[in-house]
């Protein structure tokens, strides 16, 4: 059975990833303050700066895949990163690392496959490319590059604020001249873990097929909830009548149709 390693296994994503692979592969899990559901000898606290640690337990798991679903602080992140591929880099190691529709903020003019250059004008997107980009270099194709759009859960923290606004009757605001898609965790831990058994290499754009402006998501979701509907207030991106194209496509053919979803899959999966 094959040691899986999850950095920071106690969020959104990385609960989603143990439920899905816990039966058949050795779960590890690191995590910053909440424990996971891992057992006390298969999780380790770990904080982004301490770099020794890490490769204490990199060397004590010795993991086939690692998944890095990592969050905080950004030069940190980076640092971090840096040295777990360092570490990684004389191994037979894996390293699936999750980044984001960001590294193409600098462009709305269309959806984005993974072909694409990418080019960001936030902090963050900037900062997920200089990520990928040292992974890339240390590892080469070792390093398995996940882009994802908007991740939601029954738990996750988007879910939460939707259902704290119906029960207080609170406005909720939304674009309405903004194209996206969208992703459910057990769907992402789903298709990883189709990418990781089917040794696929390279850059994947996962997210629902189909795109949506943010407003008819939130309407869509909002009337499944509640049919409260009338609470989401309408806005425009960038204070712009413009359409601005924020999804990611993909333009692979080695993930099936069926492992692939629709944004109603997705209100169905939240409110069922």
């Amino acid at each position: 059975m094959k040691k899986l390693l999850i950095i920071g296994a106690s969020g959104l994503i990385g609960k989603a990833i143990i439920d899905e692979c816990k039966n058949d592969f050795e779960v590890y899990g690191t995590y910053h303050s909440n424990k996971t559901g891992l057992s006390t000898d298969k999780q380790f606290q770990l904080g982004l700066q301490q770099h020794d640690k890490l490769k204490e337990i990199i060397r004590l798991v010795q993991p086939d895949i690692i998944v890095s679903c990592l969050r905080g602080e950004f030069d940190q992140q980076l640092e971090f990163h840096s040295q777990l591929a360092l570490e990684l880099q004389n191994t037979q190691s894996l390293l699936y690392y999750f980044s984001t529709a960001n590294v193409f903020d600098g462009d709305f003019s269309k959806h984005h496959v993974e072909t694409d250059i990418p080019v960001a004008e936030s902090d963050y997107g900037n900062f997920k490319i200089k990520c990928e980009n040292t992974l890339k270099q240390i590892l080469g194709d070792r390093a398995i590059v996940i882009r994802i759009p908007a991740i939601w859960g029954k738990e996750s923290p988007r879910m939460n604020l939707i259902r704290e606004s119906i029960e207080g009757n609170m406005t909720i605001g939304a674009y309405s001249n903004l194209e996206c898609n969208n992703l459910l965790d057990t769907q992402l831990a789903k298709q990883l873990r189709f990418i990781i058994e089917k040794d696929l290499k390279g850059i994947f754009h996962l997210g629902s097929v189909d795109m949506m402006t943010q407003e008819k998501f939130f309407e869509a979701l909002i009337e499944a909830l509640s049919g409260k509907s009338e609470i989401l207030k309408s806005m425009l991106f960038h204070d712009r009548e413009s359409t601005f194209y924020f999804g990611l496509r993909s333009s692979r053919n080695d993930i099936p149709f069926n492992s692939k979803n629709m944004n109603q899959n997705i209100i169905s999966g939240l409110v069922g």
